[in-house]
């Protein structure tokens, strides 16, 4: 999909959600001042539950990230949506919409070839699983998801392909403990 993106706002966006596992609200609510190069992370604000955590950023998508600011020159919000008509009421600020999120993911999937339906939250699964079957350890990568409760969490373990997960007979294992006596 990274490849797929047309739009480097897009590809910056699909990065964000992906390699970071961020919920859509979460890569909406991004503030230029969340983002520590230096550290390589990104601070996430007030995500699900009203806590903040941080959350790694790959080279790649901080060089993405340097160059989508240069040209883009976001003030505030690292995305910005279609400015408001003057008086348009509510408190909505210029920040993606969520719908806007929902709809660049789903195009950058359909020009990517991908046949599955494909949303926002798809790519986080995406993150947690791969983390998984990397090698990372599960209490780690809920502090990461920013998940309260390691139940929601565990989740995950059913669909990542983990080697550790490898089906076998306890007798193997009796009798490979023998063989080396």
């Amino acid at each position: 999909m990274l490849q797929g993106a047309k739009l480097l706002k897009h590809k910056i966006l699909i990065g964000l959600l992906y390699g970071c596992g961020l919920r859509c609200m979460e890569a909406r609510g991004v503030r230029l001042q969340d983002l520590d190069f230096d550290r390589k992370q990104l601070k996430v604000v007030q995500g699900k539950g009203k806590k903040d955590r941080y959350v790694p950023l790959s080279e790649h998508l901080i060089r993405g990230l340097k160059k989508y600011i240069e040209a883009e020159k976001p003030q505030e919000y690292l995305f910005n949506g279609q400015p408001l008509p003057t008086g348009a009421g509510g408190d909505f600020d210029n920040r993606y919409s969520q719908r806007g999120v929902q709809w660049a993911v789903r195009q950058v999937a359909k020009a990517a070839g991908v046949k599955k339906e494909v949303h926002t939250h798809t790519l986080r699964h995406s993150y947690a699983t791969h983390l998984l079957e990397d090698g990372m350890d599960i209490m780690t990568l809920k502090d990461l998801l920013g998940h309260q409760n390691i139940e929601t969490t565990m989740e995950y373990l059913h669909i990542a392909q983990l080697e550790s997960q490898r089906i076998f007979s306890p007798l193997d294992t009796l009798f490979s403990k023998c063989s080396r006596k």
